[in-house]
């Protein structure tokens, strides 16, 4: 899909989560939600990432927003990921890429001159209507849990 706007119609999503359960966009639907993608559990900047998002929950709590994270992990290893980090963000397995393929963000990438498949960095603000409020692509860690925290307190 790839060309998601903002005021598109957020893609649906319903994935395994952290603590056995389950995340889906429309049981969120009501309130301004931020989903962001990462490409992996335990590396430096996703961890860095969550960590971010994390220090930041209560400031979001305060405005009603959940923070969904993303990636292609298992909900088992989500659950290891927040027990080591002490992270407060949910986290959904996209074991089959889907999610992030409807967003966009299951890409081509190059390391070292290898072509591979994997998650683009990036995060959606969605409104309480489901609509993409505001997008961030290639995300850089640093300073971007403030930016989205800052677009969100516009909503």
């Amino acid at each position: 899909m790839g060309d998601l706007t903002i005021g598109d119609a957020a893609p649906e999503f319903d994935l395994e989560s952290d603590g056995g359960g389950r995340v889906s966009l429309s049981s969120l639907r009501g309130k301004p939600v931020v989903v962001y993608f990462y490409p992996k559990d335990n590396t430096p900047g996703c961890t860095k990432e969550a960590i971010a998002f994390s220090e930041n929950m209560e400031a979001f709590k305060k405005l009603g927003i959940t923070i969904v994270g993303i990636s292609p992990d298992s909900a088992k290893k989500h659950d290891n990921f927040i027990a080591k980090h002490n992270l407060a963000v949910r986290l959904g397995a996209d074991t089959d890429t889907q999610t992030a393929e409807s967003y966009g963000v299951w890409v081509e990438k190059s390391m070292y001159g290898k072509k591979y498949m994997g998650v683009e960095r990036a995060t959606f603000l969605i409104d309480a209507e489901g609509k993409i409020a505001q997008i961030w692509r290639k995300v850089k860690v640093p300073g971007h849990a403030e930016a989205v925290f800052e677009a969100a307190g516009a909503l």
